[in-house]
């Protein structure tokens, strides 16, 4: 049996861009959806297995896990893409939504990593390569945000978990992020918005999934990156 590699969110935007790139490599993809559509059905035509996950309580995440056990036997890498993009003006309720955003965006990710770090050591002892662990986290990390509060807060707790878990799996998994800013506008941002967006950046340009993609293969690649973050910022963190 070939060793998967797991997205969580796989199912839009990036994670679906990253979904089809590692499929077109040759790699066996599970990804994981909370709403079917014909994105998902694309994925599995492309030979993808595709599991329906919530993550809205700790129960969700360690019956998923226990399901995932049953597709594989072991891991080449964990890719934690799911996320929320929810902010204060837009939820009120300031205590769940702190809650929210931490449980997607560090709790998830947390326990994944601890229960599927046998799958993740199997590869390892079977090919004598490392595994990994990628956390996709935001460029804010390292600057937060007035108008994103839980949601920065919620992404620098993953960062942290990447140095924690690094030094924890060393030297058979390596964990690491990718911190990006713009990669892609929803197809709803009106032109005043993108135009704004765009000169906050260096490069000025709308990147693309490719950036993501480039970065992943990057660190799949590496026998020796761990415990650090690539930033896909486009020398936002100089304007």
């Amino acid at each position: 049996m070939t060793s998967p590699i797991l997205i969580t969110g796989a199912a839009q935007r990036i994670g679906l861009a990253v979904a089809e790139h590692l499929i077109a490599q040759g790699h066996s993809v599970i990804a994981t959806y909370r709403t079917r559509h014909q994105a998902v059905e694309r994925l599995e035509k492309l030979g993808a297995t595709c599991l329906y996950a919530d993550f809205n309580n700790n129960d969700s995440i360690i019956e998923f896990t226990q399901q995932l056990a049953t597709h594989a036997s072991s891991l080449r890498a964990i890719i934690h893409n799911a996320s929320s993009w929810d902010c204060e003006a837009n939820n009120p309720d300031f205590p769940a939504l702190f809650e929210n955003m931490m449980h997607i965006h560090a709790k998830v990710p947390y326990l994944i990593n601890l229960q599927c770090a046998d799958l993740l050591l199997t590869y390892e002892r079977l090919h004598t390569t490392p595994s990994d662990i990628i956390h996709l986290t935001d460029y804010i990390v390292d600057t937060g945000s007035p108008k994103h509060i839980a949601y920065a807060a919620s992404k620098a707790a993953l960062d942290n978990l990447t140095k924690s878990f690094s030094a924890k799996f060393a030297p058979s998994i390596k964990v690491n992020s990718i911190a990006p800013s713009l990669i892609i506008f929803n197809k709803d941002d009106d032109k005043q918005y993108r135009e704004k967006t765009l000169k906050k950046s260096l490069m000025g340009i709308e990147p693309g999934c490719q950036e993501i993609i480039d970065s992943i293969d990057l660190l799949l690649k590496s026998n020796y990156i761990t415990g650090r973050s690539i930033a896909v910022d486009g020398g936002r963190h100089l304007k």
